[in-house]
Protein backbone atom coordinates (compact mmCIF):
# COMPACT_ATOMS: atom_id res chain seq x y z
CA UNK A 1 0.00 0.00 0.00
CA UNK A 2 1.14 3.26 -0.77
CA UNK A 3 2.15 5.79 2.01
CA UNK A 4 -0.08 9.12 1.93
CA UNK A 5 2.65 11.23 0.77
CA UNK A 6 3.65 8.99 -2.55
CA UNK A 7 0.17 8.68 -2.81
CA UNK A 8 -0.31 13.05 -2.79
CA UNK A 9 2.99 13.14 -5.51
CA UNK A 10 1.20 12.63 -8.59
CA UNK A 11 -0.96 15.38 -7.71
CA UNK A 12 1.97 17.82 -6.46
CA UNK A 13 3.81 16.97 -10.15
CA UNK A 14 0.10 17.67 -11.98
CA UNK A 15 -0.22 20.94 -10.00
CA UNK A 16 4.16 21.41 -11.29
CA UNK A 17 2.99 20.64 -15.21
CA UNK A 18 0.01 22.90 -15.12
CA UNK A 19 2.76 25.84 -13.67
CA UNK A 20 5.26 25.25 -15.83
CA UNK A 21 2.74 25.11 -18.68
CA UNK A 22 1.51 28.12 -17.79
CA UNK A 23 5.11 30.32 -17.63
CA UNK A 24 5.51 31.34 -20.94
CA UNK A 25 1.97 32.68 -21.05
CA UNK A 26 1.94 34.74 -17.72
CA UNK A 27 5.81 36.23 -19.27
CA UNK A 28 3.86 37.82 -22.03
CA UNK A 29 1.77 39.81 -19.72
CA UNK A 30 4.01 40.08 -16.60
CA UNK A 31 7.35 41.57 -17.71
CA UNK A 32 10.30 41.72 -15.04
CA UNK A 33 9.65 45.66 -14.36
CA UNK A 34 5.84 45.16 -13.63
CA UNK A 35 6.98 43.33 -10.68
CA UNK A 36 8.89 45.32 -9.16
CA UNK A 37 12.26 44.22 -10.13
CA UNK A 38 15.15 45.12 -12.59
CA UNK A 39 13.85 48.27 -11.67
CA UNK A 40 17.77 49.68 -11.95
CA UNK A 41 16.26 53.28 -10.13
CA UNK A 42 15.78 51.29 -7.01
CA UNK A 43 18.38 52.20 -4.25
CA UNK A 44 18.09 49.59 -1.42
CA UNK A 45 17.08 51.09 2.12
CA UNK A 46 18.92 51.24 5.73
CA UNK A 47 16.90 47.89 6.38
CA UNK A 48 18.22 46.13 3.37
CA UNK A 49 21.47 47.21 2.36
CA UNK A 50 22.19 44.66 -0.52
CA UNK A 51 20.32 44.27 -3.88
CA UNK A 52 19.31 41.17 -4.11
CA UNK A 53 20.52 39.43 -8.13
CA UNK A 54 18.38 36.32 -9.02
CA UNK A 55 19.90 33.48 -10.88
CA UNK A 56 18.31 30.96 -12.87
CA UNK A 57 18.84 27.64 -13.78
CA UNK A 58 19.39 25.52 -16.78
CA UNK A 59 16.91 25.78 -19.52
CA UNK A 60 15.69 29.07 -17.58
CA UNK A 61 15.89 32.32 -17.56
CA UNK A 62 15.67 36.14 -16.32
CA UNK A 63 11.99 36.33 -15.92
CA UNK A 64 10.07 32.99 -16.08
CA UNK A 65 11.82 31.64 -13.41
CA UNK A 66 11.12 34.31 -10.63
CA UNK A 67 7.61 34.91 -11.47
CA UNK A 68 6.57 34.47 -7.70
CA UNK A 69 10.21 34.67 -5.66
CA UNK A 70 11.02 37.90 -7.31
CA UNK A 71 7.98 40.15 -6.38
CA UNK A 72 7.84 38.10 -3.20
CA UNK A 73 10.90 39.83 -2.14
CA UNK A 74 10.43 43.11 -3.20
CA UNK A 75 6.88 43.36 -1.79
CA UNK A 76 9.75 42.52 1.65
CA UNK A 77 11.23 45.89 0.91
CA UNK A 78 14.67 44.12 -1.57
CA UNK A 79 15.84 45.42 -4.46
CA UNK A 80 15.98 42.32 -7.06
CA UNK A 81 17.40 41.98 -10.37
CA UNK A 82 18.01 39.03 -12.63
CA UNK A 83 20.14 37.88 -15.24
CA UNK A 84 20.23 35.83 -18.54
CA UNK A 85 23.40 33.85 -18.81
CA UNK A 86 24.66 30.87 -20.52
CA UNK A 87 22.46 31.60 -24.01
CA UNK A 88 23.37 29.39 -26.86
CA UNK A 89 23.02 30.68 -30.87
CA UNK A 90 19.77 30.19 -31.91
CA UNK A 91 18.46 29.06 -29.01
CA UNK A 92 15.56 32.03 -27.57
CA UNK A 93 14.41 31.60 -23.69
CA UNK A 94 15.78 28.50 -22.84
CA UNK A 95 19.30 29.27 -21.09
CA UNK A 96 22.06 28.29 -18.84
CA UNK A 97 23.40 25.71 -21.95
CA UNK A 98 26.72 27.73 -22.52
CA UNK A 99 29.93 26.98 -20.74
CA UNK A 100 29.54 27.76 -16.69
CA UNK A 101 32.85 28.96 -16.79
CA UNK A 102 31.59 31.56 -19.29
CA UNK A 103 28.31 32.04 -17.60
CA UNK A 104 30.29 32.96 -14.29
CA UNK A 105 31.82 35.98 -16.23
CA UNK A 106 28.31 37.24 -17.19
CA UNK A 107 27.69 37.20 -13.54
CA UNK A 108 30.80 38.93 -13.12
CA UNK A 109 29.82 41.27 -15.40
CA UNK A 110 26.15 41.76 -14.01
CA UNK A 111 27.18 42.42 -10.78
CA UNK A 112 29.08 44.98 -11.33
CA UNK A 113 26.28 46.55 -12.76
CA UNK A 114 23.82 46.45 -10.37
CA UNK A 115 26.41 47.60 -7.62
CA UNK A 116 26.84 50.69 -9.98
CA UNK A 117 23.57 51.31 -10.14
CA UNK A 118 22.47 51.38 -6.69
CA UNK A 119 25.92 52.53 -5.19
CA UNK A 120 25.93 49.24 -2.40
CA UNK A 121 29.15 47.78 -1.60
CA UNK A 122 28.02 43.92 -2.14
CA UNK A 123 24.99 42.29 -3.05
CA UNK A 124 23.21 38.91 -2.27
CA UNK A 125 22.53 35.36 -4.45
CA UNK A 126 19.88 33.77 -5.25
CA UNK A 127 19.91 30.95 -7.22
CA UNK A 128 18.15 28.03 -8.11
CA UNK A 129 19.91 24.41 -10.00
CA UNK A 130 22.49 26.20 -11.65
CA UNK A 131 21.99 28.83 -10.28
CA UNK A 132 22.72 28.34 -7.06
CA UNK A 133 26.09 26.41 -8.00
CA UNK A 134 27.34 28.37 -11.04
CA UNK A 135 28.18 31.53 -8.85
CA UNK A 136 30.54 29.39 -6.96
CA UNK A 137 33.15 29.58 -9.29
CA UNK A 138 32.54 33.43 -9.71
CA UNK A 139 33.26 33.83 -5.80
CA UNK A 140 36.16 31.47 -5.98
CA UNK A 141 37.92 32.60 -9.24
CA UNK A 142 36.91 35.32 -10.33
CA UNK A 143 36.95 37.82 -7.07
CA UNK A 144 33.29 37.52 -6.68
CA UNK A 145 34.07 37.19 -2.91
CA UNK A 146 34.71 40.52 -2.61
CA UNK A 147 31.61 41.91 -3.72
CA UNK A 148 29.31 38.92 -2.40
CA UNK A 149 27.70 38.69 1.29
CA UNK A 150 25.37 35.78 0.63
CA UNK A 151 25.34 32.80 -1.57
CA UNK A 152 21.67 31.36 -0.88
CA UNK A 153 20.71 27.93 -3.25
CA UNK A 154 17.56 26.19 -3.99
CA UNK A 155 18.28 22.81 -4.58
CA UNK A 156 22.11 23.51 -6.41
CA UNK A 157 23.75 20.78 -8.28
CA UNK A 158 27.06 21.76 -6.28
CA UNK A 159 28.91 18.46 -6.36
CA UNK A 160 26.75 17.44 -9.65
CA UNK A 161 24.57 14.71 -10.74
CA UNK A 162 24.35 11.13 -11.85
CA UNK A 163 20.33 11.96 -12.69
CA UNK A 164 19.49 8.32 -10.88
CA UNK A 165 22.69 6.66 -12.49
CA UNK A 166 22.21 7.78 -16.19
CA UNK A 167 24.67 9.95 -16.63
CA UNK A 168 26.79 6.30 -15.93
CA UNK A 169 25.87 5.18 -19.31
CA UNK A 170 27.21 7.81 -21.52
CA UNK A 171 30.08 5.49 -21.76
CA UNK A 172 28.12 2.79 -23.47
CA UNK A 173 26.90 5.21 -26.55
CA UNK A 174 30.28 5.90 -28.20
CA UNK A 175 30.31 9.69 -28.94
CA UNK A 176 27.09 10.73 -26.72
CA UNK A 177 29.56 12.32 -24.04
CA UNK A 178 31.72 14.34 -27.14
CA UNK A 179 28.06 15.64 -28.58
CA UNK A 180 26.84 16.41 -25.02
CA UNK A 181 29.70 18.77 -24.14
CA UNK A 182 30.34 20.28 -27.53
CA UNK A 183 26.24 20.58 -27.85
CA UNK A 184 25.35 21.84 -24.96
CA UNK A 185 28.52 22.19 -22.55
CA UNK A 186 26.54 23.40 -19.42
CA UNK A 187 24.58 20.14 -19.00
CA UNK A 188 28.17 18.27 -19.60
CA UNK A 189 29.79 20.44 -16.98
CA UNK A 190 27.11 19.72 -14.42
CA UNK A 191 27.79 15.73 -14.65
CA UNK A 192 28.67 14.72 -11.68
CA UNK A 193 33.04 14.33 -11.75
CA UNK A 194 33.20 16.65 -14.75
CA UNK A 195 36.57 18.67 -14.91
CA UNK A 196 34.84 22.03 -14.24
CA UNK A 197 33.02 20.03 -11.10
CA UNK A 198 36.38 18.71 -9.60
CA UNK A 199 38.32 21.94 -10.12
CA UNK A 200 35.54 24.10 -8.29
CA UNK A 201 35.63 21.68 -5.44
CA UNK A 202 39.03 21.16 -4.89
CA UNK A 203 40.34 22.72 -1.80
CA UNK A 204 36.89 23.17 -0.63
CA UNK A 205 33.39 23.80 -1.08
CA UNK A 206 33.59 27.39 0.21
CA UNK A 207 35.73 30.95 0.15
CA UNK A 208 36.09 33.26 3.28
CA UNK A 209 33.89 35.90 4.03
CA UNK A 210 30.91 34.79 1.94
CA UNK A 211 27.79 33.16 4.08
CA UNK A 212 26.15 30.44 2.03
CA UNK A 213 22.66 28.88 2.33
CA UNK A 214 21.90 25.09 0.68
CA UNK A 215 18.11 24.59 0.68
CA UNK A 216 17.38 21.05 -0.49
CA UNK A 217 14.42 18.65 -1.22
CA UNK A 218 14.40 14.79 -0.57
CA UNK A 219 11.88 14.85 -3.44
CA UNK A 220 15.12 15.96 -5.94
CA UNK A 221 14.66 13.99 -9.56
CA UNK A 222 17.21 16.45 -11.41
CA UNK A 223 20.38 16.71 -8.20
CA UNK A 224 20.99 13.08 -7.43
CA UNK A 225 21.32 12.01 -4.44
CA UNK A 226 19.71 14.80 -3.59
CA UNK A 227 22.62 15.57 -0.06
CA UNK A 228 24.88 15.93 -3.59
CA UNK A 229 23.30 19.84 -2.87
CA UNK A 230 24.73 20.21 0.59
CA UNK A 231 28.14 22.33 1.06
CA UNK A 232 30.95 21.65 3.51
CA UNK A 233 33.08 24.51 5.34
CA UNK A 234 32.33 27.50 7.27
CA UNK A 235 29.61 29.57 7.28
CA UNK A 236 27.48 27.05 6.07
CA UNK A 237 23.28 26.11 6.36
CA UNK A 238 22.31 23.40 4.90
CA UNK A 239 18.90 22.82 4.91
CA UNK A 240 16.47 20.27 4.19
CA UNK A 241 13.00 21.45 2.99
CA UNK A 242 10.98 18.38 4.69
CA UNK A 243 12.23 19.20 7.96
CA UNK A 244 10.81 22.57 7.67
CA UNK A 245 7.81 20.61 6.92
CA UNK A 246 7.06 17.17 6.46
CA UNK A 247 4.31 17.52 4.08
CA UNK A 248 6.06 19.69 1.34
CA UNK A 249 6.08 17.50 -1.50
CA UNK A 250 8.28 20.03 -3.62
CA UNK A 251 11.02 18.56 -5.92
CA UNK A 252 13.52 20.14 -8.70
CA UNK A 253 11.68 22.96 -10.50
CA UNK A 254 8.82 23.75 -7.78
CA UNK A 255 11.11 24.65 -5.09
CA UNK A 256 12.74 27.82 -7.11
CA UNK A 257 8.91 28.16 -8.49
CA UNK A 258 6.68 28.54 -6.40
CA UNK A 259 7.04 27.01 -2.90
CA UNK A 260 6.30 29.94 -0.74
CA UNK A 261 7.98 27.35 2.38
CA UNK A 262 11.71 27.76 0.62
CA UNK A 263 10.95 31.24 -0.07
CA UNK A 264 10.47 32.02 3.97
CA UNK A 265 13.66 30.25 4.24
CA UNK A 266 15.50 32.23 1.65
CA UNK A 267 14.35 35.60 3.22
CA UNK A 268 15.57 34.39 6.79
CA UNK A 269 19.28 33.95 4.92
CA UNK A 270 18.77 37.33 3.48
CA UNK A 271 18.08 38.87 6.79
CA UNK A 272 19.08 36.00 9.63
CA UNK A 273 18.84 39.05 12.16
CA UNK A 274 15.31 38.90 11.71
CA UNK A 275 14.59 35.43 10.81
CA UNK A 276 11.27 33.52 12.15
CA UNK A 277 11.03 30.21 12.51
CA UNK A 278 9.56 28.18 8.96
CA UNK A 279 7.14 25.67 9.13
CA UNK A 280 4.06 24.68 6.97
CA UNK A 281 2.44 27.50 7.92
CA UNK A 282 4.82 29.60 5.92
CA UNK A 283 3.30 29.20 3.17
CA UNK A 284 0.48 32.25 3.95
CA UNK A 285 3.14 34.51 5.09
Amino acid sequence: MLSWKRALRPLTAALLAVAIGLAPAATAHAAAPSSGWNNWSCKPSTAHPRPVVLVHGTFGNSVDNWLALAPYLVKRGYCVFSLDYGQLPGVPFFHGLGPIAKSAEQLDTYVDRVLAATGAGEVDLVGHSQGGMMPRHYLKFLGGADKVNALIGLAPDNHGTTLHGLTRLLKYFPGAADLLDSATPGLADQMAGSAFLTKLNEGGDTVPGVRYTVIATKYDEVVTPWRSAFLDGPNVKNVTLQDLCAIDLSEHVAIGLFDRIAYHEVANALDPARATRTTCASVFA
